[in-house]
């Protein structure tokens, strides 16, 4: 009856474990007007705070493509989408 669980593989219909922080953030962003949070993200990915965060951006990357979130392919397409 009390059997450990089976982990789960990364499915893209199922968002990923996120910490209480992350998900409150989530949280307020879906509740948000659409047009503030378009000027809320056009803020995050302009290409000046890109550049300040362009290492944490990619060491983030690669850890989500050693966990299995990310295949080469996406990883290709975000750091075109991002300038990189």
């Amino acid at each position: 009856m009390f059997w450990k669980k089976k982990p789960k593989k990364y499915d893209e219909n199922n968002p990923p474990k996120m910490g209480i922080l992350q998900r409150l953030a989530m949280k307020r962003l879906e509740k948000m007007d659409p047009k503030e949070r378009e000027q809320l993200m056009r803020k995050a990915l302009s290409p000046e705070n890109i550049e300040k965060n362009k290492d944490k951006i990619l060491a983030t990357m690669e850890q989500m493509k050693a966990s299995g979130q990310l295949t080469d392919e996406q990883m290709r397409v975000a750091k075109e989408k991002l300038g990189m």
